[in-house]
């Protein structure tokens, strides 16, 4: 083989089958369909899959992913990271994790191009120097009392919706998606199953009489609560009463009535679903607050029964706290 001008080795490695490239496009199919069962939703699948079919694909899509480097991951982040930089920290995170995982199934060798630390962030500002942030629009908690007033004046299943998300302070698709199953009625409580709570533990929600009185007069005729209603039926009729207000917005304005009048910090945290203290302190602290927590309810639901009566608001929430 030598005489004929030929390298046996090569020769050798020649003969041997070698995997087929794997393209990106490819690459990112297998990821989202190995994780997409351990996502909280449906929507949370389809938001991966829209955003690589929009910003990434068209660009490395049929690239081998062998061979993605830094300059293709910065033609893909960098035209958006100023103007979109919420939609450009997710994308950067999405080929980030679809590239460790090709590392991982040795489809590619050496550092990932998309990682942020030591990396792209010598490169692109920090994300903080060029979002601006907005926060939710807040309803000030002086106006509840109006505002709930004229809420009721509407005749559409999502006011009532809408109504009982605030009286509970919890999030719109947790009242969207709510099923009967998940309320005790005689014992006035609410659980919320930790596959659909953000913070991914079970929430006990105390009911007050004005929230058992929304629940029993609607129908059972269905497992959910309020079936058929649509992603933004809730927000059109808290905007009818007020426009640029939003489902948020409602739990800020619950939290600032609790700062302001006193209400205990852990208590106000707990009934939001937020974390209390370090995972050292929430092991050894295991009382949920329910009681206590019932109590904060019901003040909540009479002083968004008061109109103009700020002197009331002091004498319920200490009786809460």
């Amino acid at each position: 083989m030598l005489l004929d001008g030929i390298d046996p080795i090569e020769a050798r490695n020649a003969k041997r089958p070698t995997r087929e490239a794997v393209t990106f496009a490819a690459a990112s199919k297998q990821y989202v369909a190995g994780h997409e069962r351990a996502w909280k939703s449906a929507d949370h699948a389809r938001q991966w899959r829209n955003s690589l079919d929009r910003y990434v694909l068209p660009v490395i899509g049929e690239r081998p992913i062998s061979a993605i480097d830094t300059h293709d991951v910065l033609t893909i982040v960098e035209p958006l990271w100023q103007d979109k930089t919420e939609t450009a920290t997710r994308v950067l995170n999405r080929i980030s994790l679809i590239l460790d995982w090709a590392t991982a199934r040795k489809l590619r060798t050496g550092d990932n191009p998309a990682r942020w630390k030591g990396h792209l962030d010598a490169v692109l500002p920090r994300r903080s120097k060029v979002q601006r942030v907005v926060n939710h629009a807040a309803l000030p908690y002086s106006r509840l009392p109006q505002f709930m007033t004229a809420l009721r004046q509407q005749s559409e299943i999502g006011a009532k919706a809408a109504e009982l998300m605030i009286l509970t302070a919890t999030r719109t698709n947790e009242v969207r998606f709510a099923a009967w199953t998940e309320f005790d009625l005689e014992s006035r409580g609410w659980t919320l199953p930790a596959a659909r709570m953000k913070a991914e533990r079970d929430h006990r929600i105390p009911l007050s009489e004005p929230a058992l009185a929304i629940l029993r007069a609607l129908p059972e005729a269905d497992a959910r609560v309020f079936p058929g209603m649509g992603q933004h039926a809730i927000l059109k009729a808290l905007q009818r009463v007020e426009p640029g207000i939003t489902a948020h917005g409602m739990r800020s304005a619950f939290r600032d009535w609790c700062a302001e009048t006193g209400v205990d910090h852990d208590l106000a945290e707990l009934a939001l679903a937020h974390s209390v203290g370090s995972a050292v302190e929430r092991a050894y602290k295991r009382s949920d607050l329910f009681e206590r927590r019932r109590q904060l309810a019901e003040a909540w639901a009479r002083y968004c029964e008061v109109a103009e009566q700020p002197e009331n608001v002091v004498q319920l929430a200490g009786r809460a706290g």
